[in-house]
Order: C-alpha cells, then sequence, then structure tokens
C-alpha cells in the first residue's frame, strides 16, 4: 500500500516504454495507465516537434501515443498551466493528467487562488528540474562552446553539473558553471530558482537518488498527495508499474543535490539582484530598459498570474493607447499586481521580442516582498498579499473573477 510521503522506485514493465524512457518510464506508465483506466480524460504532454529545440504542447486521449511524449526537452521553455487555464478552460470540463516543472506546479497553484484552474480535475505528475535552456541561444551555444552543428544533435541532458549532447558521430558534455560562467547554459530565471523538486505536485518524480541496480533504469517517486499515492497503488496493483523502496542513501543523495541546487539559485539570486542596484538606482535602470517596449504584450500574455477579464494596461485613463513606447505607467500596473505573486516562470522574458529582462525585474521585488511580508507565492493555497491589502469588496473580486482590479473603483467614484 503506498502512502502519502513514501519514497520509491518505480518503472515500467513495458518493453516499448522502457525503450523511449529516460529513467524507468514511471512517469510515462502512470499516465498511460491514467488514461487507459479513466482516470483521466486527456493528458497534457510536451512532445518533440522537427528537432530537440522545438517543444510542442499536445493533449492526448489515446493511451497509444503517450510513449510519444517520453523523455525530457531542456530547451522547451513552455509554462502548460497557463496554457490550461488558456486553452482548456482551466480543466473545469474534464479530468487532466499533467506533467508539470516547478515554475508550472506554482504556477497552477496561484490560477487556483484565483479561480482560474481546477485542482481537483487535475493530476500534477512533477519532474525535478535543474534548469531549461532557451532554443536559440541553444543552438549558439551548441555551435560556439561545442563546436557541433546543432542540427545534428538528437539528443540532450543535464546530468551530474553538466549539459550533454548527442549528435550523429559522438556526444559531449561541459559543465554547466563554465557555460554559465560565458554567457550560456540556463535561462536566468532557471538560475535563481529555488523550486527543483516541485512537491505541490501529486507526484515529485526524477532521478536524482537512484542508485544502486536500479539507476539508470528506474525513476525516483516521491509521493506528496493522496490523490498521488492512490494513482501510484492503481498502477502497482494492475501491473502497470513495478516499486521497491528507495535506497536510504540515495534519499540522502537526493537530498544533497536539492540542496545544492537551491544554493546554487541563492548564489544567482544574489549576482543578478546586486547588479540592478537599488532604490532610484535601480528604478533608472528598470526605465531604461523597459523604454524599448513596443507594447506587444507578449509578456501579459504569457504570465499565469495574468488573469484579468479587462486588463487595466488597455484602460485610457491609465496608459496613453497608440503611444511606443508607452509611459512607464505600462509597466508599473504590471508591477502592482504582479509582483507579490511572481513564480519566476520567465515567460515574460523569454516572449519579449525586445529582450527586455522583465523575469528579472519582477522576480526581485517578488523577493523583496518576500522578505517583508513572508508570503512565497506557489507553495501552497494562502491567498496573495494583495488579498489582504484590498478592501472586502475587492476580495470578493479575486474569489468570484467577475472584474479586475480596485483601479475600476477609484475611477468612477
Amino acid at each position: 500500500m503506498v502512502t502519502k510521503g513514501d519514497m520509491v522506485y518505480a518503472w515500467t514493465p513495458d518493453s516499448g516504454l522502457l525503450e523511449k524512457a529516460e529513467c524507468g518510464g514511471a512517469v510515462t506508465a502512470l499516465l498511460k495507465y491514467a488514461l487507459e483506466n479513466k482516470v483521466v480524460d486527456a493528458v497534457l504532454a510536451i512532445k518533440k516537434g522537427s528537432d530537440i529545440y522545438d517543444a510542442v504542447p499536445t493533449i492526448i486521449t489515446d493511451p497509444a501515443e503517450i510513449g510519444g511524449s517520453a523523455g525530457s526537452l531542456h530547451c522547451g521553455t513552455l509554462l502548460v498551466s497557463k496554457l490550461v487555464k488558456k486553452y482548456l478552460n482551466g480543466a473545469r470540463d474534464l479530468k487532466l493528467g499533467v506533467t508539470v516543472k516547478g515554475c508550472d506546479a506554482m504556477a497552477f497553484y496561484e490560477l487556483a487562488k484565483r479561480n482560474q484552474v481546477d485542482l481537483d480535475n487535475i493530476i500534477m505528475i512533477g519532474v525535478n528540474c535543474g534548469g531549461t535552456v532557451s532554443p536559440v541561444p541553444a543552438r549558439k551555444m551548441i555551435t560556439e562552446k561545442y563546436g557541433v552543428d546543432p542540427n545534428t544533435v538528437h539528443k540532450e541532458e543535464i546530468d551530474k553539473g553538466q549539459f550533454i549532447i548527442e549528435y550523429e558521430g559522438g556526444h559531449k558534455g561541459i559543465s554547466i558553471d563554465e557555460l554559465e560562467e560565458e554567457g550560456y547554459g540556463r535561462r536566468s530565471n532557471c538560475r535563481r530558482c529555488k523550486m527543483k523538486i516541485p512537491r505541490q505536485a501529486d507526484l515529485a518524480c526524477g532521478n536524482w537518488g537512484v542508485i544502486g541496480d536500479k539507476a539508470g533504469k528506474a525513476t525516483f517517486v516521491e509521493v506528496c498527495s493522496q490523490k498521488g499515492a492512490n494513482l501510484v497503488d492503481a498502477a502497482v496493483k494492475a501491473g502497470a508499474l513495478e516499486i521497491s523502496a528507495a535506497d536510504p542513501k540515495g534519499i540522502a543523495i537526493r537530498g544533497k543535490v536539492e540542496n545544492a541546487m537551491l544554493k546554487l539559485g541563492d548564489k544567482w539570486r544574489k549576482h543578478d539582484f546586486e547588479a540592478l542596484g537599488m532604490g532610484r538606482e535601480r528604478l533608472k535602470y528598470i526605465m531604461k530598459e523597459t523604454s524599448r517596449c513596443i507594447k506587444c504584450y507578449a509578456c501579459i500574455e504569457g504570465c499565469p498570474i495574468c488573469y484579468c477579464v479587462e486588463c487595466s494596461t488597455k484602460k485610457p485613463h491609465l496608459v496613453k493607447p497608440g503611444e511606443i513606447p508607452p509611459n512607464f505607467m505600462f509597466h508599473m500596473i504590471r508591477f502592482a499586481h504582479i509582483s507579490d505573486s511572481c513564480v519566476n516562470c520567465g515567460q515574460c522574458e523569454e516572449n519579449c521580442p525586445m529582450e527586455i529582462p522583465n523575469a528579472l525585474f519582477m522576480h526581485a521585488q517578488q523577493v523583496e516582498l518576500e522578505k517583508m511580508y513572508g508570503f512565497t507565492p506557489g507553495i501552497n493555497m494562502d491567498p496573495p498579499i494583495l488579498a489582504y491589502a484590498e478592501e472586502k469588496t475587492e476580495r470578493a473580486r479575486l474569489d468570484a473573477t467577475g472584474s479586475d482590479q480596485i483601479f475600476d473603483n477609484i475611477f468612477k467614484e
């Protein structure tokens, strides 16, 4: 009997899935079992598109297609939570299985607080994440640092502190530290991330801590909820999954890996935030960088916290229409609305055509607010800071979602 809090090694007995799997195929096996047995109506997974730099979100309803989503894509920088809200009606109409990184899980929680997704209908299978690499910089990195044609690379992975590629004719790994010291490597938000094992998910899975004869052949699974326990237990009883107790030494190793990643996150936060300066110096820098803005709304479209029915950045009494670049009020509105709940997913920076470091600005403010108020977004269902600061009627809006922010009332009075 599997229960919440258990830590196990898990693997699939399905030889077909094992061939495609990266470390035992437990995640793929669980998703396939869930579909076959109507535990979920559909699975939202990431498949490889034209190459390893092309991550394609895919809705899967046929269990036979699950194998196509096996394996990791570190050059896939998507955020699946916003896709569920935007295109799947927040999973209100279907039961959904989805694999999530740390930022995905955090965003799901923040969206759930705002009644934008129904977590009761979602099974989250979390995967450990050491970070992702943007597709275009990844191709440049492989060309310049590895001396390899990026079009010949058919597999990549981050393992033991290295970014490793397999290509036509060989394989090569370079230290992540070396890459990042030279301006390559992971996205800046990933470097600052301290959500490496997403325990907010129903299950937290990965290869950290799998040792002995199971190394490379099994997935480390931490059972984080009763929902997750029920899924694993049912899959085992049906013969769709095999498990054994995690080796205590492996559990300790997993903890050391996680702690090392957290310390690295602290290091990069210090590096990035100090470079911003303080007070007026920081404000001037942000104003200078955002002056390149073309008001394309890519930052808002990608942000999981931007959910308003009527965006205040489109209100003429706040932001003058047709003005490019927009007045700094455009960015101030976003900072005011988002910074308490920013989950550092990096989408606002990843999708910006003007390469404005939006995620850095937002994350820096979120961390300052966290120090002041003790609120960490995305780890539980505690309401955000603004929900306490606003009047009761405004808090009710957060729950009901019929309107948006307090600016409406201010300018109607």
